[in-house]
């Protein structure tokens, strides 16, 4: 996307209420009065830092006189911009548009919301799953002598879990022995 296209787009933004001070507005004609190379002759920088007219209109002046002159133009009011107001030139519409726009690039907020999107019901389930298949997968070791153990934690498993499944693993454990 050139320069004059992001200008164009950002042109409502910039000027509206209150974006942009006087001060910001006479340091960003100033640099592109003053910085190689130079883009505003002294004549238009009179004009564009002339305390008669109105900020917005102005700033409106500005930015049009920007976009006919061509894509450099823009290009060095957006460094201007990002010199003198980094925190505005930040929050512009063009550069949401290009940081969302490239496909390498991790948006952390999105990505921490993703990862944060389940609740604690969700871990304890988890946690609980691995902690049976654990539990259960010990239990069952042929080279672990504990099946007498496991028989009376399991015999006063009604509260934990539910009584078919407590059946279900009562009979498996009885099953070990026989083979």
């Amino acid at each position: 996307q050139s320069y004059c296209h992001r200008l164009q787009h950002d042109m409502y933004f910039l000027t509206s209420t209150s974006r942009l001070n006087e001060q910001v507005v006479d340091k960003i004609v100033l640099q592109l009065n003053r910085v190689y190379p130079q883009i505003l002759t002294n004549e238009e920088a009179e004009k564009f830092r002339n305390p008669k007219a109105s900020l917005h209109t102005r700033l409106s002046d500005l930015l049009k006189h920007l976009h006919k002159k061509g894509d450099r133009h823009c290009q060095e009011f957006y460094r201007a911009l990002q010199i003198n107001a980094e925190q505005l030139f930040n929050d512009l519409p063009s550069r949401k548009i290009l940081k969302t726009s490239d496909p390498t690039e991790i948006d952390t907020d999105k990505e921490q919301y993703m990862l944060n999107d389940r609740g604690p019901v969700f871990f304890l389930a988890c946690f609980s799953v691995a902690a049976g298949l654990a539990l259960f997968w010990y239990c069952c070791n042929s080279e672990t002598q504990v099946i007498g153990r496991a028989r009376r934690i399991l015999g006063f498993s009604p509260i934990i879990i539910g009584r078919h499944v407590r059946n279900i693993c009562m009979l498996y454990l009885e099953d070990i022995p026989r083979n």
